[in-house]
């Protein structure tokens, strides 16, 4: 059980590749706001993508996002998987976001930060190049209006459409299976290497990371505490339309979201689902600004237990196929009983198969885009790394001296 919410307020606890000293402001700088900018494609927006959102928002005040177009992110990296009024919508529903800017252009200049009253803006640790091999950062960075954070191991685009593409069900536990990693070799390794930037690694769950997604406050008196359970698996756009729909369902919504084990999940959609891990799911919907709470490993039933301890008043199920329980019951028979089921429309009927189906049809292009964006990364990698080591030995010259 996972207490989450809305976020109104700055966070404590920098987690940050900048110094401290970086981030301090005066107390005269205080009494105004601090405006923050980060952009990008929030392409298959996942919980690395919140985590640099929270990370940012925790440098500031008040975070403004800036998503690029379907067209600019063709131009320098390739096709998206999903299309920019979509991505819109999925940067709006991350809880740390006050304001976002459609079409924001692909190179961020002091212009842009000065049309958006920005102080600075945040990228995180690794290196984003425009279709020419140019830093987009280049300028802000010279100007020191420039932040990092720490990018989130354990997830990148390339390792989640990697797990759509090679149907197993073992994509979780056996992340070094030679079939896994031939694959992903394929989809995100250039003819020359691996970036530092780009390629797969585990994703490891601690008790911190959970903590700084799930910073909440507790129902209270006159909320309608209202229940909905399921996988939300590869979190996307037609989860946030379906609890957006459940959000407006009260005038004081408690929104509490049950989340499968992944043997359960198993159980009843088959095939490799479900894509992301239990600990993975759980911080996608943690994001969720509509989100108040979740239960890590709820029962399939909603049973007399649950609906007594969380005291709910009503249990929420979007337009898609109930699966029966393990003895062929009806998961949703004691609310039905009580009359607190209700089935809600979103007007959205994208599921996880369909994201996979737009994957698999397009896997092509995607692992061209890959390999293209790895080959400009590894080419930055290897000049930043010969100058460092020219700067380095011109100062062992001169000290030589």
């Amino acid at each position: 059980m996972i207490k989450n919410g809305h976020h109104t307020s700055n966070e404590q606890g920098i987690e940050s590749g900048a110094k401290q000293g970086d981030l301090a402001c005066s107390p005269e700088k205080r009494k105004r706001s601090v405006r923050v900018w980060c952009d990008g494609c929030y392409d298959m927006v996942h919980y690395g993508h919140s985590n640099q959102l929270r990370q940012a928002k925790a440098m500031g005040d008040y975070l403004i996002v800036g998503v690029h177009t379907d067209e600019e992110i063709s131009k320098h990296k390739g096709p998206p998987v999903f299309t920019q009024a979509e991505r819109y919508k999925m940067v709006r529903a991350i809880k740390w976001v006050d304001e976002i800017v459609e079409g924001a252009p692909y190179v961020t200049t002091l212009d842009t930060l000065d049309k958006y009253n920005s102080d600075f803006c945040v990228h995180g640790d690794d290196i984003t190049l425009t279709v020419d091999g140019k830093d987009t950062y280049a300028e802000v960075k010279r100007e020191g209006r420039y932040r990092e954070c720490r990018r989130t191991q354990g997830v990148s685009t390339t390792d989640l459409v990697g797990r759509m593409l090679l149907m197993t069900k073992t994509h979780h536990s056996n992340i070094d299976n030679s079939d896994y990693q031939q694959h992903t070799d394929n989809f995100g390794k250039g003819p020359k290497g691996h970036s530092p930037w780009t390629g797969v690694s585990q994703f490891l769950q601690t008790s911190q990371k959970i903590i700084q997604f799930a910073s909440g406050k507790e129902a209270q008196p006159g909320d309608t505490i209202i229940y909905v359970a399921g996988a939300f698996d590869l979190f996307h756009i037609g989860h946030v339309d379906f609890l957006e729909t459940v959000y407006k369902q009260a005038e004081r919504p408690y929104v509490i979201v049950g989340l499968h084990f992944d043997q359960e999940v198993n159980r009843y959609k088959g095939k490799n689902y479900p894509i992301m891990n239990i600990h993975e799911r759980t911080l996608s919907v943690l994001a969720c600004r509509y989100v108040s709470e979740v239960v890590i490993g709820a029962p399939y039933a909603v049973g007399k237990d649950l609906l007594d301890h969380f005291k709910v008043d009503l249990v929420c199920h979007g337009k898609t196929e109930v699966f029966p329980d393990r003895d062929t019951a009806d998961p949703y028979a004691e609310p039905k009983k009580r009359g607190i089921f209700r089935t809600v429309d979103s007007g959205n009927g994208l599921t996880t198969d369909d994201i996979v189906q737009r994957i698999i049809k397009n896997r092509l292009l995607f692992e061209a885009r890959n390999q293209k964006k790895e080959a400009k990364e590894i080419a930055v990698y290897e000049a930043m790394k010969s100058q460092a080591e020219g700067e380095q030995a011109g100062d062992s010259a001169q000290a030589a001296q």
